[in-house]
C-alpha cells in the first residue's frame, strides 16, 4: 500500500487510514448501535490490510472509540500510528461540549492515553477552533505536550486558512483534517493550496460522505437507519439533494465498474488524486468494508476517468 509523507514530519502514512467514527456507538452523532467485536475485528482486519494509521477521538461514543482501539492494539502485533483529538467534551445527555481549556486540553490528553494504553500520541489533533478565542491558548497548551513526550505532533480539525496562520504564530500544525469528497469540494479553493505551500498534510474525512458515495445506500435504507443515527438530521441525506446523489452515483459506479472496482473505491481515489491530500479517512464498522475500501490506497484514477466524473459532478450542480 503506498504511503505519503504527513506535511514536514518523520511520519508516513498509508494513503488510507482507519477512521473510527461510527464505530463508538450512540452518542449526539452517532451512527446507531454498533457491535464492539464487528469494531475490533475492523481494525484488526485494517491492520492486516496494511493500513498504518488509524483516526479516532474522545467524544466518538464518549470515548468508546478510544477504547476499542485500545482493545484492539492489544490483540495485534502491528503497532499503528495513533491520530486521535481534543477539544470536545460532552454532558449527561451524550451533546458534545466544546472546551479548549488548556486543562482541560491537558486532561483530556491524559485520557486518551489511558483509553487507548499508549504512552504517546503521535498526532493529536484540535476537534474544532471552538470557541474562536480560545485555540490560542488551547495551542500553546498542546505545544507544551509535544515538549514533553506525551504527543509526537500536533495538528487540526475544521481550521480555515486564518485559523492556521493564527496557531502557526506559536507552532506550526502538522497536519490539517478537512471534510473533503465529491459532494463537498470547498477545500480545495484555499485549503489544499495554503496546506501545500506550508508544508502541512492535509488528512480528508468524510471521503464517501457518510456512505452516499458507497453505492449502497438507497431511499430503503435511510428509511431503515436507526432512530438516533446522525445521518438522518444531515443535509445531504434530505430532498432534493439526497435523491439527485443517488442519480449521480449510479453513474458513477459504472465508470467505476469498467476498471474493476466499486464506487467507493472510486469516491477514495478521487479525493487522493489531488497531490496535496496526504491520506483519506475511510471508516468502517465490520471487517468487510474496510477489505474493500483499502483497496482504493493503489487505485489511480485515469485522467479519463477524473475528466469524465468533473463533467458528471458540473450536472449534478
Amino acid at each position: 500500500m503506498q504511503k505519503r509523507r504527513l506535511g514536514d514530519t518523520e511520519l508516513l502514512l498509508t494513503a488510507v487510514g482507519l477512521g473510527t467514527w461510527a464505530m463508538g456507538g450512540p452518542w449526539e452523532f452517532g451512527w446507531g448501535p454498533q457491535d464492539d467485536e464487528e469494531a475490533v475485528a475492523a481494525i484488526l482486519a485494517a491492520l492486516e490490510r496494511g493500513i498504518n494509521w488509524i483516526d479516532t477521538a474522545p467524544v466518538y461514543g464518549l470515548g468508546h472509540s478510544e477504547e476499542l482501539v485500545g482493545q484492539a492494539l492489544k490483540q495485534t502485533r502491528h503497532k499503528p500510528y495513533i491520530a486521535t483529538k481534543c477539544g470536545l467534551l460532552w454532558n449527561d445527555r451524550r451533546q458534545k461540549v466544546p472546551c479548549l481549556d488548556p486543562q482541560s486540553i491537558r486532561r483530556e490528553c491524559q485520557a486518551s492515553l489511558e483509553r487507548l494504553g499508549i504512552e504517546t500520541i503521535d498526532l493529536h489533533q484540535m476537534h474544532w477552533p471552538d470557541p474562536d478565542e480560545g485555540i490560542e491558548a488551547a495551542w500553546e497548551e498542546m505545544a507544551r505536550l509535544v515538549q514533553e513526550g506525551k504527543v509526537r505532533y500536533i495538528g487540526v480539525s475544521n481550521y480555515s486558512v486564518a485559523q492556521l496562520e493564527r496557531v502557526g504564530r506559536i507552532h506550526p500544525p502538522a497536519s490539517l483534517q478537512p471534510p473533503y469528497s465529491m459532494l463537498h469540494r470547498e477545500a480545495e479553493a484555499e485549503l489544499l493550496p495554503y496546506c501545500a505551500q506550508h508544508q502541512i498534510g492535509i488528512v480528508a474525512y468524510s471521503p464517501m460522505q457518510r456512505g452516499l458515495l458507497t453505492g449502497r445506500f438507497s431511499r430503503e435504507r435511510l428509511a431503515a437507519l436507526a432512530p438516533d443515527d446522525h445521518r438522518r438530521r444531515h443535509p445531504d441525506f434530505q430532498e432534493p439533494r439526497f435523491s439527485a446523489t443517488l442519480e449521480l452515483v449510479e453513474r458513477l459506479t459504472q465508470i467505476a465498474q469498467r476498471s474493476g472496482h466499486t464506487c467507493a473505491q472510486l469516491a477514495v481515489s478521487w479525493v487522493l488524486r489531488r497531490k496535496e491530500v496526504t491520506a483519506a479517512i475511510v471508516g468502517a464498522r465490520r471487517p468487510d468494508q474496510i477489505d474493500e475500501t483499502a483497496q482504493a490506497a493503489d487505485w489511480n484514477l485515469s485522467d479519463d476517468d477524473i475528466e469524465e466524473i468533473e463533467r458528471l459532478l458540473a450536472e449534478r450542480l
